[in-house]
């Protein structure tokens, strides 16, 4: 009986350190835990995803105070280089608009008290 209550121990043992680990490596790659809110949306979850983790990663770059100018600046460069030309990006804590947005180009999202609307516009050429 020794030996099994031995070996029982010992898998034990094995399976709270594997539940240590994984709790650890959660630890260490969960995500900032800002608190984010769809508002509005007429965008694949594809790049809604993207823009949530772009704009959490300029938030917990920035120590201390938003820079709105910064966060904005790079959505769009991100979504320009990721899915061609004519995004605009607009954050702030309080702000109104009205926009016309090509189909599946809107997302208006909140972080926090942080609100951020990120929309495409259609380019065309222009005729000389």
């Amino acid at each position: 009986m020794e030996g099994a209550e031995l070996e029982l121990e010992r898998r034990s043992k094995f399976l709270s350190g594997l539940i240590e680990k994984k709790k650890a490596k959660e630890h260490h790659e969960q995500p900032s835990k800002l608190s984010v809110r769809v508002r509005a949306a007429d965008m694949p979850i594809v790049l809604q995803d993207r823009a949530f983790r772009c704009a959490r990663d300029q938030l917990d770059s920035m120590p201390g105070k938003l820079d709105s100018k910064r966060l904005a600046l790079a959505l769009k460069k991100e979504f320009d280089a990721a899915y061609g030309p004519a995004w605009h990006c607009i954050v702030g804590t309080s702000f109104g608009s009205y926009v016309t947005h090509s189909t599946g180009g809107f997302l208006y999202f909140s972080i926090d008290k942080f609100y951020i609307l990120l929309f495409r516009t259609a380019v065309e050429p222009l005729e000389r």
